[in-house]
């Protein structure tokens, strides 16, 4: 990649972690069922993609029947991801739900050890322990012991669990393809898997206000095409463990925006939180050009 500002992947991160920390604010205003939040999100998405042709180099690549299977795989937990995520919003509060995605770097970091033999350094492990001790902190007074709020944290457990093999998939598949082609045929994917979800559910597909059509709309310009779509672009260029880390500090904003638009206040613990994750961020990116090292087992 170039090393002009407007086309560095940390940019693209900051504006990708930005964009994902409107969804949570977007679906608590919706009050369609999660999933036909999460298909219009992206079958919209395609849509908004289409007229950029992001599926014709698809064709001048050589991809055989297993990456066209991973490609499909990708979507499916992407879809779960969604579907998990955004029913755990419709139970417990912005801060709890979105904290527990933090744990997304985790399940990353575990599966390029073992799917990709990559190895990373103490100090990114600690940074991530940090930062993940931070957004606990943030939800502390927040996560609530009911047992729908305890559903809640389950879902969105999952959720992270889903978007980390999502994005490890990704990052095997970016040497042949372009992060924005991957990015259409799994939002693609993931769109009809939550359509015959819905269909097969009775769940109703049409009759929703205008105002949660906009709704639909936005999550899919702000929150997938500058949000999603962006951290596949940059699946390309660091690994997937870095782009996860960088979503740790979407609590941070997304809790921020809350007590701003949804009028969810924050306690002490969770502004101290917030500072603490950050730091973590912080000590992760400190050196930006430290390559993951692999190791030589095939």
């Amino acid at each position: 990649m170039k090393k002009s500002v407007f086309l560095s992947p940390y940019i693209l991160l900051i504006i990708g972690v930005i964009s994902v920390s409107f969804s949570a604010i977007f679906i608590k205003w919706s009050t369609a069922p999660a999933s036909i939040i999460a298909m219009y999100r992206l079958l919209l998405t395609v849509l908004i993609l289409v007229p950029f042709g992001m599926w014709r180099s698809l064709t001048q690549r050589k991809l055989n029947k297993a990456d066209w299977f991973r490609l499909f795989i990708s979507g499916v937990f992407l879809a779960l991801h969604f579907l998990f995520w955004m029913e755990s919003l419709k139970l417990t509060s912005v801060a709890s739900s979105t904290v527990i995605l933090t744990l997304q770097p985790a399940f990353t970091m575990v599966g390029l050890l073992l799917f990709y033999h990559s190895k990373t350094s103490k100090s990114r492990v600690v940074s991530l322990l940090v930062a993940i001790i931070g957004s606990l902190i943030i939800a502390w007074g927040d996560i609530g012991i009911s047992g729908q709020a305890l559903l809640g944290d389950l879902l969105s457990f999952l959720g992270a669990a889903a978007l980390a093999a999502h994005l490890l998939i990704g990052q095997g598949l970016m040497k042949k393809i372009s992060g924005q082609s991957y990015s259409f045929v799994v939002f693609l994917v993931s769109g009809l898997a939550l359509l015959i979800f819905n269909l097969t559910t009775g769940v109703e597909i049409y009759h929703y206000s205008l105002k949660n059509w906009s709704i639909f709309i936005l999550l899919a310009l702000v929150s997938t095409v500058f949000g999603h779509m962006l951290f596949n672009m940059c699946l390309k260029y660091i690994d997937a463990t870095m782009v996860s880390m960088s979503a740790v500090a979407e609590p941070v904003i997304a809790s921020l925006l809350a007590l701003v638009l949804l009028n969810e206040k924050l306690i002490a613990l969770q502004l101290i939180g917030g500072f603490i994750t950050l730091a973590g961020i912080a000590i992760y990116f400190i050196n930006p050009h430290q390559k993951t090292k692999k190791s030589t087992r095939r």
